[in-house]
């Protein structure tokens, strides 16, 4: 994916007060490393969704899982492995990527990001964020990919509308990465989309939101070199992101669980490929945030990961060819 440069936008003010919080941060990311214990096991949950994407804890403790092949979002019993179709009737995939791409709750109600389903790549949907009113019934709340395309990126692109890959809750909205158009949006309820930072070819893809601070991963440009696996934190009051750990190839997700950060990589990625294109086969590895500014390897060999959420101890990896894994003893 290629990206955007320019600073600006609706995250400003004092860098001081984020550096102080970021101090913060790292002394419990070493406090939660040094107290770990059993060590982490893998085991295959779920498999045959067709392809994953996004995921989230939902009200009821279960998780769910976009699934862009079918349009739909499954829930998964994190006990079981049991499945069942949450959600159906969604834009599909069109070109491999996109479709439903990542699902957040608010306030009960199911809010799910669609993207690459607009006319620019041959479909005939809305880019943006859907509330789900019912099992097949949708509402378009916010028309990302029109803001996307009328406020076009000072970077190279070549989908006007981008790629919008994951979101987050913020202040009773959104936030919202585009990783082809290398910057974060702020989407209310109301369906209003503005910038709210960004950033050079970066390529953001997860999000996480601990108090008024942004976590945000970094899959680093085309060829995806592991040093520009980011993940980078700003404030509320600061446009400029301050790096928490670096080293992961390709990082698509950041997840805070208990006082630890962690990151998901996809993987070692072969140069030569298109943007956009996956990490090599089970090479992904769940990763946490350590003190010195790296990460330690929690569980590797993971197969084109996409996304991660925490239950208890327990991570819960979603991957691109539709299976979910269980990592026990993922956190301490």
């Amino acid at each position: 994916m290629t990206s955007i440069r320019r600073n600006g936008g609706v995250l400003t003010g004092h860098r001081a007060r984020l550096i102080a919080g970021l101090v913060a941060v790292l002394a419990l990311v070493a406090a939660s490393t040094a107290t770990a214990s059993a060590a982490a096991t893998k085991s295959r949950l779920v498999t045959g969704l067709g392809s994953g994407a996004g995921s989230t804890v939902g009200p009821d403790g279960a998780l769910y899982v976009t699934v862009g092949a079918t349009g739909q979002v499954v829930r998964v019993d994190p006990n079981t492995g049991a499945t069942s179709v949450y959600a159906s009737g969604l834009p599909p995939a069109l070109v491999g990527l996109g479709g439903a791409f990542d699902i957040e709750f608010l306030d009960g109600t199911a809010y799910i990001l669609v993207t690459v389903v607009g006319a620019d790549v041959g479909g005939h949907d809305m880019n943006g964020i859907y509330r789900r009113d019912g099992p097949h019934s949708f509402t378009v709340i916010a028309d990302i990919g029109a803001y996307a395309a009328a406020h076009p990126p000072q970077t190279a692109y070549f989908i006007p509308t981008g790629v919008q890959y994951a979101m987050e809750r913020y202040q009773g909205g959104f936030l919202v990465t585009d990783g082809h158009h290398n910057r974060v949006y702020r989407v209310t309820l109301d369906g209003h989309v503005s910038q709210a930072v960004a950033f050079n070819d970066i390529v953001p893809t997860g999000l996480a939101v601990r108090g008024n601070t942004v976590y945000m991963a970094e899959a680093g440009p085309n060829p995806h070199l592991p040093v520009n696996g980011r993940i980078v934190s700003f404030g509320t009051m600061s446009p400029s992101p301050v790096v928490v750990a670096a080293g992961g190839p390709l990082l698509v997700d950041a997840e805070w669980a208990g006082n630890g950060l962690y990151g998901l990589s996809q993987g070692h990625f072969t140069p030569g490929q298109g943007d956009g294109s996956p990490a090599d086969h089970n090479t992904g590895s769940l990763l946490r945030a350590t003190g010195g500014g790296g990460f330690s390897t929690i569980a590797s060999g993971l197969d084109q990961p996409t996304s991660v959420e925490f239950i208890g101890r327990n991570a819960y990896v979603v991957t691109l060819g539709g299976e979910v894994w269980k990592v026990a003893n993922a956190r301490p």
